[in-house]
């Protein structure tokens, strides 16, 4: 744990000078020979019809990278959006004679239209909840498709359905749909780099870190539901129009479970490995017809080569090659290179920068804490401390919008905080680190400090695309770790890890910066090292408030202190004067 001097001098930045469809122009090269190659190659009718499964069939599990992936919430019910895109083309183009480019459309629609009211209804549950309610939401949709024979035409389905008259030979259609799913692949792995891509990330690899770094975490999700709801209902229609004939067989939740496993297979992260998984589930079979004439091997042998990827390759086949390809590019890439950080928190809100009146916070008859007054000067370090069980974390995580005040109120800089959420309270200039690390796990350095520098409201991201990235590198660069800004975060020390969270905090330019324990587990060293941070912070004009056990750390680094016991402030004042408090003395050591 090192940190760079105050006249070390750093790079200029360096400007990317490529545009974005610059940049991935081998791509849409490749795209186009393969739509050229689906549309003049001579296949027999039993191979058009894998490939149109295979091309339809990614789309939806596409939705699955979104959804999973990149959000890690979990889906059950795709083949039901997948359906609601087949049958709006079916009965469309055959009981209302509408045409096609209306009916796919108007799928898309209604597939969103479903995922958002479902995700807007159940995503506040997670985890194994989730699944059920998406997994009756499938068996509900598919009893509705059985059942009501008017809309749907029950278990006989729909047939004759009609086709754009632009695609009229199932060759010229294959070359359509190989067109979409470039450009739904497209838009999926790309999808990552986006800040809604980023915010989804780090909803998946922890919300509650997410949270404080200003994103809404279940508007988050639903737009992720959205998304995956949308491209299996395109997925439906393209794939209605491919066979002309669907039926409520087709999307029953075997069929989810089918996408799953697709997804699963190739890797859920990325649209390269949905791919890789939909071919190898439609292909594998295939391979293996000559085994059916001996009952039950040919399961067999299915089931034990798709238990044998997902045991050896956890992250899919496509997830194992990039997580090693990853790691070579940040062991080969230059180092990264930005300006010196720059600071500029608001100051319209007087000389107290936090004002806490009266704040309690109840825990059914335990009082963790009991109307709480403090007051944080601008521009100084305030410490909060206390004894273990005190209240001093349980009331950072009041002040943070983790906890909600049973009573009491916080002014931030001039704003009532205390009704709003976690990413409301970060937007108006709030910033926190954690006793416990949150780091998004699965990001680069770079990729979590962008998150913070992300923050609605960020005045110190300049203009041009590469501005969020330099903002990163510059905080990075403040703590001493911008050489490595390209390593994935489980490649850094502990005490490595507590800079970054501490650069990703600062690159949002936080008006108060909250710093629960930021010495734990690190040894004397970094401790030392910790101190001078922390005085270059506040030599920028940030407001710290930190909680610590490090009575060393609080009286060089504070200038004022509040002392909580049994989650009532006992103490408040100068720095060595509260220090050598007798309630203080007694809250610490015990009397006789």
């Amino acid at each position: 744990m090192s940190a760079p001097s105050d006249n070390m001098s750093i790079p200029t930045p360096v400007m990317r000078t490529k545009p974005l469809l610059l940049r991935h122009l081998p791509y849409f090269i490749a795209a186009a020979i393969l739509v050229a190659l689906a549309a003049e190659m001579q296949f027999d009718g039993y191979i058009l019809n894998i490939l149109m499964q295979a091309t339809t069939f990614s789309i939806a599990v596409f939705g699955l990278s979104v959804v999973l992936g990149l959000c890690g919430q979990i889906n059950l019910a795709q083949a039901a959006f997948f359906g609601f895109g087949a049958y709006a083309v079916g009965i469309g183009t055959t009981d209302l004679h509408l045409s096609y480019w209306l009916c796919l459309p108007a799928g898309c629609v209604i597939a969103l239209l479903a995922g958002a009211v479902l995700g807007v209804s159940t995503l506040r549950l997670g985890g194994h909840y989730l699944a059920m309610v998406t997994i009756s939401f499938q068996q509900i949709v598919t009893l509705v498709m059985i059942n009501d024979i008017a809309l749907t035409h029950g278990p006989d389905g729909v047939s004759n359905i009609g086709r754009p008259g632009l695609f009229p030979t199932s060759q010229g259609y294959l070359a359509f749909c190989v067109a979409m799913l470039a450009i739904v692949g497209y838009f999926v792995w790309h999808l990552p780099d986006t800040k809604l891509g980023r915010a989804m990330r780090a909803v998946r690899d922890n919300e509650l870190a997410a949270g404080v770094n200003g994103i809404d975490i279940f508007r988050t999700k639903v737009y992720a539901f959205g998304l995956c709801a949308a491209l299996g209902g395109l997925a439906g229609g393209l794939f209605a129009g491919g066979f002309a004939y669907v039926s409520p067989d087709q999307f029953s939740f075997a069929d989810s479970i089918v996408f799953l496993t697709m997804s699963l297979l190739g890797g859920v992260a990325s649209p390269i490995g949905s791919a890789i998984g939909t071919g190898l589930l439609i292909l594998i079979p295939e391979w293996l017809r000559f085994l059916k004439s001996v009952p039950g091997l040919y399961l067999a042998i299915y089931g034990l080569f798709v238990i044998l990827i997902i045991r050896f390759m956890p992250d899919g086949i496509w997830g194992f090659v990039s997580t090693a390809f990853e790691r070579w590019r940040a062991q080969i890439k230059p180092p990264a290179v930005a300006a010196p950080l720059k600071l500029a928190p608001a100051t319209v809100g007087g000389d107290i920068v936090l004002e806490v009146t009266g704040l309690s916070k109840y825990f059914g008859g335990l009082k963790a804490v009991d109307g709480v007054d403090i007051q944080v000067k601008r521009g100084g370090v305030h410490a909060l401390i206390g004894p273990n069980g005190s209240g001093k974390t349980t009331t950072l995580n009041v002040l943070s919008g983790l906890y909600k005040a049973t009573s009491g109120k916080i002014v931030l800089d001039g704003t009532d905080i205390t009704n709003m959420p976690p990413h409301q309270r970060t937007a108006a200039g709030l910033g926190r680190t954690f006793q416990n690390i949150r780091l998004f796990r699965s990001m680069t350095a770079l990729e979590n400090v962008e998150i913070g520098a992300e923050r609605p409201g960020n005045k110190m991201i300049g203009d041009g695309g590469d501005a969020l990235t330099e903002r990163a590198l510059e905080a990075l660069n403040f703590v001493g770790l911008g050489n490595r800004a390209n390593e994935l975060i489980s490649s850094f020390s502990y005490g490595h890890q507590r800079l970054i969270e501490i650069a990703r905090a600062l690159a949002a330019n936080p008006t108060l910066l909250l710093l629960d324990e930021p010495a734990a587990g690190l040894n004397s060293t970094e401790k030392l090292e910790l101190h001078e941070l922390l005085k270059r912070i506040a030599a920028q004009g940030l407001t710290i408030l930190i909680i610590d056990h490090d009575m060393t750390l609080v009286s060089e680094a504070a200038q004022h202190i509040t002392v909580l016991n049994f989650g009532r402030r006992i103490a408040d004042g100068e720095s060595m004067a509260v220090l050598r408090h007798p309630d203080v003395v007694s809250a610490y050591l015990g009397t006789e």
